[in-house]
């Protein structure tokens, strides 16, 4: 059973950094394509960020393009997202998720069967 736990997120200021990490049990990184996704109150689920499973290919929504890095370290099973020049509307839930195919559009949520319980990061102007 694919387990996956977040951890990093907190509180900080308009034009801050945060990193956020995504640990991975259950089964093996090198095979499962990974993302970030976000949701914050009253708003849908959105995509942030996705990654292959060997690394070579990432994926960004728009709003988070040049602010965002994701990344994996597939001895550790983790995955990270690298946060820096963050901005209030960037306040959200932030989960990871896994699924072990590829196909469809990476910011489809519905498409990753396994999640995080997501980590709180609020951004204050």
């Amino acid at each position: 059973q694919v387990q996956l736990v977040e951890s990093g997120g907190g509180s900080v200021q308009a034009g801050g950094s945060l990193r956020l990490s995504c640990a991975a049990s259950g089964y093996t990184g090198r095979n499962y394509w990974m993302g970030w996704f976000r949701q914050a109150p009253g708003k849908e689920r959105e995509g942030v960020a996705a990654i292959s499973p060997g690394g070579g290919t990432t994926y960004y929504a728009d709003s988070v393009k040049g602010r965002f890095t994701i990344s994996q370290d597939n001895a550790k099973n983790t995955l990270y997202l690298r946060m820096s020049s963050l901005q209030p509307e960037d306040t959200a839930m932030y989960y990871c998720a896994a699924r072990s195919f590829y196909g469809g559009e990476w910011y489809s949520g519905n498409l990753y069967p396994y999640w995080g319980q997501g980590t709180q990061v609020t951004v204050s102007s």
